[in-house]
Order: structure tokens, then sequence, then C-alpha cells
């Protein structure tokens, strides 16, 4: 059963229409939800012109992409404007104390760690604070979820800046690499409920 049904984060998110009054939507103007096997196409076309243009790498390939939002869509979280896909974070269960290059691919059902595969914004969405909103969320939700104690990720080192204002802390460095591509790991400490959300107009 999924636990995302469960957990507050997950309600649409409405936000007052920009268009003339009167004016009738039958889509959320915002929404926040798990993604599903089905999402995966417009997930990777977001991951591949992100990631291709800047590393040459996707953290994720569409068979992989699939592989977890089939064995743990619970640990996906994907905001959507008018029913359009625009950022996404992918994780799954690692079961370490620090990556390793099973990692990659594997998801440990009975593990306390999640493993951020990847975050990723639409072009056209991107100077906006999206990513750092979404990542929030995600955040707060995994406060929610009983058997999580933490969450790690590694990155290239021009965003360890970026995951810092998270409050993610640096590991060092990781002992995967990709090709000439080397990372930093990082961590964030989830413990306690989830907070209160804050009030934000997004």
């Amino acid at each position: 059963m999924s636990v995302m049904s469960a957990v507050p984060l997950t309600r649409p998110l409405h936000m007052p229409s920009l268009g003339s009054r009167g004016r009738r939507h039958t889509l959320p103007a915002s929404e926040f939800r798990s993604l599903s096997p089905e999402d995966a196409i417009s997930v990777f076309e977001i991951e591949r012109e992100a990631f291709i243009s800047v590393s040459g790498e996707c953290p994720l390939h569409l068979d992989e992409v699939r592989h977890f939002l089939t064995l743990c869509p619970e640990l996906s979280l994907g905001w959507f404007e008018g029913g359009r896909l625009v950022a996404f974070i992918i994780g799954s269960l690692w079961d370490q104390e620090r990556l390793t290059e099973d990692a990659l691919t594997l998801h440990k059902p009975h593990g306390m760690t999640v493993h951020i595969h990847v975050l990723a914004v639409h072009r056209t969405f991107r100077q906006q604070g999206k990513g750092s909103i979404l990542m929030w969320r995600y955040l707060q939700y995994l406060r929610c979820l009983p058997y999580v104690r933490r969450a790690v990720l590694m990155c290239e080192d021009f965003l360890v800046p970026f995951y810092r204002k998270s409050g993610f802390k640096v590991q060092g460095p990781s002992e995967i690499s990709v090709g000439p591509l080397t990372f930093i790991e990082m961590m964030f400490p989830v413990r306690g409920h989830a907070y209160m959300r804050r009030n934000s107009g997004y």
C-alpha cells in the first residue's frame, strides 16, 4: 500500500488563476504527487535535457526511471502545473552508510536511508526557485515516513552550495565516478515528525 495516501504533502496545491476572471480551469494550477511508470517518458525528457547539456550523463536512463517508479513510486515526487510535469525527484531505499555502485540501480526495501537519485526542473521553469521548493517538500514528506532515518545524494562540486542550503552536509568524496566525473556525497538527517507546513504563497 502506498504511504503517500496518508501524507498531507501529496494533496494538490491550488493556486489562484493568473488568467481572466471567470475563466474555468479543469486542472489544478499546481499539484504535487508521487510519480508512476506512466510518467517515465516525461521524467526522462526533462532529465536528459537538464543533465546532458551540463555533464553529458543522465543519472538515470529511461529503463532505470521505470524501474524505480515501479518498485518505489512513494519515494518520488513530481510537481505538475496545469497537468504538465515541471520538476521531479526520484529516490529509492539504501541500506549502507555510504553509497556504492549498487546504489545506482538497486532498491533495498528494508533500508532506512533514502538515496536521492535525481532532482530536475524543466528548462522553461528554471531560475524560479522550484528546485529548492520541491526539495523542501520532499524532505518534509520523508519526515512522515517512520522507517527513514536520513537522505543521501551525490552531486558535482558546483551543486554543493545548492544542497547545503537545503540542509545537506558534506560526507566527503563519493567512491562512485562516471567516466571523468567525480562526485561529493551529501547527507540530510531525517528525524522526528513532519514540521508544520510553512505559510508560503509558492
